[in-house]
């Protein structure tokens, strides 16, 4: 029986992982992870102090050191080696994510691990083809510029998608020849601890992926090192924002994922069932708490009531309760603080003059009440300025707002200081492409939602984030560039 298999499991202390082992932290301090589902402790974890992350530091530039010399074909096996062992400890780790994160098993097993071992998979397949560029300059010389790995970098994980972000950071920089110290959300800290594991297994040399644990401290404590090259943040704005004046002191690399307050727009003319399949999904797909999500919903008004009418039954259908049973299709939230936050949000739609179409309170299961469970709300005929409509809630709670043309949807939609993603749903051809190209976002869907193969760059516009995951471009990301000129001939005498 898989040993992560229900609510009520409780493990041991976690540690730190540095140098390929597992290692006690030197701080002192420890601090708890919580189960959403029922609140009870899952366990404690040492907290990372500064002489940890300077020990995590070294052994990822003793790992750089050989990892960055080893063969092409030789890292490509084991980075496809840990990709086998992942698809083999697929459902164990799916497990664990489950207890520490709320997520329903019916996500777990089939997306979190599955998307990132998908990841590691397709940045193995490209180390062999990382190559730079030759420049003739007849008869004087010539030039080859070449890929080299920045070194020692860093990831900061979000509570949202823990063990899928910590491999989508990883793969690309382990590919370009990089070693890698990775710090989970404070939130949910357990399952980069197994991907560690995984790739040690693999035969991934000590020091090029560790794992420190902790707070914001840590993560300033990273984002400030010297001796760390690059770091890459998934989380909110304001952290994001953090990230980076402190990255700045030592003018290391930036990648920042950060939040969204995305649009649907749906035109009278698109497929009913297609919209309303996708809408369901861009707005409750793991409780609401996912950056990209399309909480922003503009209907046109030929099909506003339709839509609306078929949206709230099919709403009041899912199934919320115990992550852990595989029909639910909603869990809890991750903590009682973001719960409450998300109840504000609900209340503040309540108050509001948008009308009230279903969900948005506790569920009636008395067997959930210990948990941060809130029923999937949706309002309608909501307004542009309401709070929920503009902030980002990071929970459940879908607005439906209707709109007469394409002009005033798109100012409508573009209104806003995020830019992660957006969508629209139309049978027309020409109208599907011309809005998609005017949303101001770093990814569009046309008919679908949150669609994101690993070859496709994942990144927003604005204040939603600053660089790329994922794709080709993160190459760019994860190297620097070294040109070197030969000189064929005599160097003239100036002087």
């Amino acid at each position: 029986m898989n040993e992560y298999a229900n609510a009520s499991t409780t493990l041991p202390t976690q540690q730190l992982y540095i140098g390929g082992r597992y290692v006690d932290a030197t701080s002192g301090e420890t601090f708890e992870t919580i189960n959403p589902a029922t609140n009870r402790v899952i366990c404690e974890v040492q907290q990372a102090s500064q002489g940890d992350v300077d020990d995590a530091v070294a052994a990822a530039q003793a790992g750089f050191a050989v990892w960055s010399a080893m063969p092409a074909m030789e890292r490509t096996r084991i980075m496809l080696k840990a990709v086998e062992i992942l698809r083999e400890r697929n459902d164990e780790i799916a497990h664990l994510e489950t207890l520490d994160s709320g997520k329903p098993l019916s996500e777990t097993t089939t997306v979190d691990i599955v998307s990132g071992a998908d990841q590691i998979e397709y940045y193995a397949g490209l180390i062999s083809m990382l190559h730079g560029q030759h420049f003739d300059f007849p008869s004087s010389g010539f030039a080859s510029v070449k890929r080299e790995p920045l070194g020692v970098c860093a990831g900061i994980g979000a509570w949202n998608y823990p063990v899928q972000i910590a491999m989508w950071k990883s793969a690309p920089a382990l590919a370009c020849g990089n070693s890698f110290i990775f710090k989970p959300a404070e939130l949910t800290p357990l399952t980069a601890l197994k991907l560690a594991e995984v790739y040690t297994a693999a035969g991934l040399p000590d020091g090029v992926f560790n794992v420190v644990q902790g707070d914001y401290r840590v993560g300033q404590m990273l984002s400030r090192h010297e001796s760390i090259a690059k770091i890459s943040l998934t989380g909110e704005v304001g952290t994001g924002k953090k990230v980076m004046a402190d990255a700045a002191t030592t003018l290391k690399g930036v990648t920042l994922e950060l939040g969204g307050k995305s649009p649907i727009i749906v035109f009278d003319d698109a497929d009913l069932d297609n919209a309303i399949n996708a809408t369901l999904v861009a707005n409750f797909y793991s409780a609401g708490e996912v950056c990209s999500n399309g909480t922003r919903v503009f209907v046109q008004r030929g099909l506003y009531e339709a839509f609306v009418a078929k949206l709230g039954p099919r709403t009041e259908a899912l199934k919320i309760g115990d992550p852990f049973d595989p029909d639910v299709m909603v869990g809890p939230l991750i903590s009682r603080e973001h719960h409450s936050k998300v109840m504000g949000y609900m209340d503040a739609a309540l108050a509001s003059t948008a009308r009230h179409v279903c969900g948005g309170s506790a569920p009636d299961d008395v067997a959930l009440a210990n948990g941060n469970y809130v029923t999937p709300a949706i309002f309608a005929d909501c307004d542009d300025e309401m709070s929920f409509v503009r902030e980002e809630v990071f929970g459940p709670l879908m607005s439906v707002l209707p709109f007469d043309d394409e002009d005033e949807v798109l100012h409508r939609a573009n209104d806003t200081n995020y830019g992660l993603s957006g969508a629209v749903f139309t049978r027309d051809f020409a109208r599907a492409h011309r809005v998609a190209n005017a949303i101001e976002a770093g990814n569009v869907w046309i008919n679908s939602y949150n669609d994101l193969p690993p070859s496709i760059p994942f990144g927003g516009y604005k204040q939603s984030g600053y660089g790329r995951e994922n794709g080709l471009v993160t190459l760019d990301h994860f190297t620097q560039w070294k040109t070197i000129y030969a000189n064929l001939g005599d160097f003239e005498a100036y002087y």
